[in-house]
C-alpha cells in the first residue's frame, strides 16, 4: 500500500467510471499515483549495497551504471557534481567489473505526458571494495591461457605485409564495419574482403564468432582475419573473454588482429590475438602495413624524376614500371570490356522480353483473326444448311402432297381386300359362341351348342344338334 487513499484525487468532475465489480479503489489520476509512489520509495530506509559495477556511462547532468551480483541487478544514478567529488576522493573512476560499495536510497522519476518514468537507486557515496567476481574470472582465464602457452602462439605467426585477401568478423550493421572499409580505402588497398557477420554482444556472440573464425581459417581464402567491434562496457565485451573463443583463436594458423572496444578496453582476445589494436581503423592499418597510394605515388615520381634528368631507370625497376603500366592498361581494358559486356547482358533480358511480347501480340492477333474467320465461316455454313433444309422440307411437302392421294387410294384398296365383310359377301359365314369368340372347328361348335352365325346381310341364332352315327 502507498498510504491512505484519501491523499489521492479520485473525485475529479471528469473522472471516468471505474471497472464494475472490482474490489480495488479508484480510479486515481496517474500523476497523483506516480507522485505517491515516488514519495513511498523515497521513504524507504537509506542503505549500503555491494556488487559489481557494469555499464558505466555519463550524461550531461548525471552518471548512470548498474550494480549486479549473481542474484539480481539494480540501476543506479549519481548527480554529476557528486560523482566528480567521489572520483576525486577515490583517485579515479572505477572500472567496469569492479566490486564497489554504494550508499543511498530508492528514487523514482514519475515522468510526464512527454517523458517516460524511471526507477533508480540514488547514490550518495561510493567506495571501491576490490575486484569483482567478473574481473577475477577474467584474470583467472588469462593466467590459465598463459600457463598453457596460448598467449604467444598467434604472435609467432608471420604477418603478410600486403595481403591479397582479408577476412573480417564484425556486426553487420555496426560502425566498426564502416571504419575498417574507410581505412582500407585510404590505404589504397585493392584486395579482396571476405565478410563473416556475427553478433558481437550477447550470449550468442561468442559461439557465432568462434564458428566464423573457424570457417574463414579453414577455407584458405584469407591471409589474415580482423575481429572488430566498437567500444562498450565490460559486460558488453564479455563475449570476447570466452574461453572457447580464445583457445580457438590461439590455435588458428591464420593471424588474427583483435580490435575490440576503445583505447582503455582490454579483453582476453586482445592478449591471445597476433596483434591487438585500439580501434577498427588501427586494425585496418595494421592489416595493410603499406600505404599503397603513397608507395605508388613515390614509385612513379621517382621514375619520372630520373627520366626528367636524363638518367636511365634501372632495368629491373624499369621492367617493374613497364609491367605495372601494362597491368594497369590491361586492367582498364578488362574493366571496360566487362562493363560493355555487362551492359549488353543487362539489355539482353529486356530485348528478349520485347521479342517475346511482340511474338505473343502477333499470335494474339492471328488468333483473333482466325476466330473471326471461323465464326464467319460457321455462320455462312449454318445459313447454307438452313437454306438446304428449308428447300428439302419444301420439296418433301410438295412430294407428299402429290403422292398422298394415290398412296391413300392404294391403301384403301388393300384395306378393302382384307375386309371380313367382303369375305362374307362371297358366301362365307362367321360362327361365334355366346361370348363372341370365333368358333373355328366342329368340335368347338359341338361344345358350344349355341352359336351365332353372321352372314353378309345379318346374324342368326343357331343350335348345334349332334350328328347321327
Amino acid at each position: 500500500m502507498l498510504g491512505p487513499m484519501s491523499s489521492l484525487d479520485s473525485t475529479r468532475p471528469d473522472a471516468p467510471a471505474g471497472i464494475p465489480d472490482s474490489p480495488l479503489a479508484g480510479p486515481f489520476a496517474v500523476g497523483r499515483y506516480a507522485a505517491a509512489l515516488r514519495g513511498r520509495l523515497r521513504g524507504f530506509e537509506r542503505v549500503q549495497l555491494v556488487g559489481e559495477l557494469v555499464h558505466l556511462r555519463a550524461a550531461r547532468t548525471r552518471v548512470y551504471f548498474e550494480l549486479r551480483d549473481a542474484a539480481g541487478a539494480l540501476p543506479c544514478a549519481v548527480w554529476r557534481n557528486e560523482w566528480d567529488e567521489i572520483v576525486g576522493r577515490i583517485g579515479g573512476p572505477p572500472a567496469d567489473g569492479a566490486q564497489i560499495v554504494i550508499a543511498g536510497g530508492c528514487d523514482y522519476y514519475p515522468g510526464s505526458a512527454t517523458s517516460s518514468p524511471g526507477f533508480s537507486f540514488a547514490v550518495r557515496d561510493l567506495r571501491i571494495a576490490g575486484e569483482g567476481d567478473l574481473l577475477v574470472a577474467i584474470e583467472r582465464l588469462r593466467k590459465q591461457l598463459d600457463a598453457d602457452g596460448l598467449l604467444e602462439t598467434q604472435k609467432r605467426l608471420t604477418m603478410p605485409c600486403l595481403p591479397k585477401s582479408i577476412g573480417i568478423v564484425t556486426g553487420e550493421s555496426g560502425k566498426a564495419r564502416d571504419d575498417v572499409l574507410a581505412a582500407l580505402r585510404r590505404r589504397g588497398w585493392a584486395g579482396r574482403i571476405v565478410w563473416a557477420f556475427a553478433p558481437v554482444q550477447d550470449r550468442h556472440a561468442a559461439p557465432a564468432i568462434t564458428r566464423a573464425l573457424g570457417e574463414l581459417a579453414g577455407s584458405g581464402a584469407v591471409e589474415l582475419v580482423i575481429v572488430a567491434r566498437g567500444g562498450g562496457s565490460l559486460a558488453d565485451l564479455l563475449c570476447f573473454c570466452d574461453e572457447t573463443l580464445c583457445r580457438t583463436v590461439a590455435l588458428l594458423s591464420v593471424p588474427v588482429i583483435a580490435s575490440v572496444g576503445h583505447h582503455t578496453d582490454r579483453t582476453v582476445l586482445d592478449d591471445v590475438a597476433a596483434v591487438s589494436c585500439s580501434t577498427p581503423t588501427h586494425a585496418a592499418e595494421a592489416a595493410v602495413a603499406v600505404d599503397c597510394n603513397r608507395a605508388r605515388s613515390e614509385h612513379l615520381g621517382w621514375a619520372t624524376r630520373l627520366r626528367e634528368h636524363g638518367q636511365r631507370v634501372p632495368a629491373r625497376r624499369a621492367g617493374n614500371l613497364d609491367t605495372a603500366a601494362r597491368l594497369r592498361d590491361h586492367a582498364r581494358r578488362g574493366v571496360l570490356g566487362r562493363a560493355r559486356q555487362l551492359a549488353l547482358l543487362s539489355r539482353a533480358p529486356a530485348e528478349h522480353i520485347e521479342r517475346q511480347r511482340a511474338r505473343l501480340h502477333q499470335q494474339l492477333r492471328e488468333m483473333r483473326a482466325g476466330t473471326k474467320r471461323r465464326i464467319a465461316s460457321q455462320r455462312s455454313l449454318n445459313a447454307t444448311r438452313a437454306v438446304v433444309i428449308a428447300r428439302k422440307a419444301s420439296s418433301t411437302r410438295l412430294e407428299c402432297r402429290e403422292r398422298r392421294p394415290s398412296e391413300l387410294e392404294r391403301l384403301a384398296l388393300a384395306l378393302q381386300g382384307h375386309d371380313p365383310q367382303r369375305t362374307l359377301e362371297r358366301g362365307y359365314v362367321l360362327a361365334r359362341d355366346v361370348t363372341g369368340e370365333p368358333v373355328t372347328s366342329a368340335g368347338a361348335a359341338l361344345s358350344a351348342q349355341a352359336l351365332r352365325l353372321r352372314f353378309a346381310d345379318g346374324e342368326l341364332a343357331a343350335k348345334v344338334a349332334p350328328q347321327a352315327p
